[in-house]
């Protein structure tokens, strides 16, 4: 595949793609280690190539590294109670909550929309009660998803002879001003998070001004679709990429607080 030629500016490209969940990795529980058994389902699912990108959900993640908590591990505090009388919500649930957060950006008609540690943006801080046994336990956001996607990505390498090779984590988030939740990317590593067009000029010779595709978070839509919300099929591949442009994980994908008009 030809590494596109648009000279520093991050650019994600699609020719035709493939897409397919990848099944047989276990139900991780704190200290396994993720790398190896995900290595070993890619393996036996046909391995992969350059300039594949590989899509992990959160909670496997999260799982694996001791992000698994019991929601008495969060016993409220005056905010927690009157936020969760408010809103409808187990106390415990709304704690675990706010200790992922810097602030609330929303709380209202049984919704908590809040700003993580990481700086994103959405429902319940990422703190989570399926597929974690029976709703009393929980999982939470990993600590640093940049750096657990850099790790996979370091261990995944030689199964893609050496790279380019992407990895994205994704979580499900709602979106302000539309219906339904999509999958996002909240760590990247291998590719830019960003595909910034701007300066580019189209077919009719018109100079972009505000084209900035977020290509991490359309690829980790992807790995939803094939994956499933609850089929327990944690990791997708995506092939049929290439990009060019510097690396600097999830951060360019988080709005600057100021141009932000749903948080002023």
């Amino acid at each position: 595949m030809d590494w596109p030629t648009e000279g520093e500016r991050p650019l994600v490209r699609a020719g035709r793609l493939s897409a397919w969940a990848v099944a047989g990795l276990p139900d991780l529980r704190p200290g396994d280690d993720l790398a190896r058994l995900a290595a070993s389902a890619l393996e036996r699912a046909g391995g992969l190539r350059p300039w594949d990108v590989v899509v992990v959900t959160h909670k496997v993640v999260s799982k694996e590294e001791g992000q698994l908590f019991p929601l008495d591990h969060f016993p409220p505090g005056p905010e927690a109670l009157s936020l969760a009388a408010r809103l409808g919500q187990d106390p415990r649930m709304v704690q675990a909550i706010l200790a992922e957060s810097t602030r609330v950006v929303r709380a209202e008609a049984g919704v908590l929309v809040t700003e993580t540690h990481h700086g994103l943006v959405c429902a319940n801080a990422g703190v989570d009660r399926s597929n974690v046994g029976g709703g009393e336990m929980v999982t939470l956001l990993p600590r640093d998803p940049d750096a657990s996607a850099r790790r996979l990505r370091s261990a995944w390498l030689p199964l893609a002879g050496g790279g380019p090779l992407g990895v994205v984590l994704s979580d499900t988030f709602g979106r302000p001003f539309r219906e339904g939740a999509v999958n996002v990317a909240i760590g990247v590593a291998g590719l830019p998070a960003l595909s910034d067009h701007r300066g580019l000029r189209d077919a009719l010779g018109y100079e972009l001004h505000a084209s900035t595709i977020g290509s991490a978070d359309e690829i980790a839509s992807i790995g939803e679709l094939v994956m499933g919300k609850v089929d327990q099929l944690p990791l997708a591949v995506v092939r049929g990429l290439s990009w060019s442009g510097p690396e600097q994980g999830s951060a360019p994908l988080l709005r600057d607080p100021q141009r932000d008009i749903f948080r002023r």
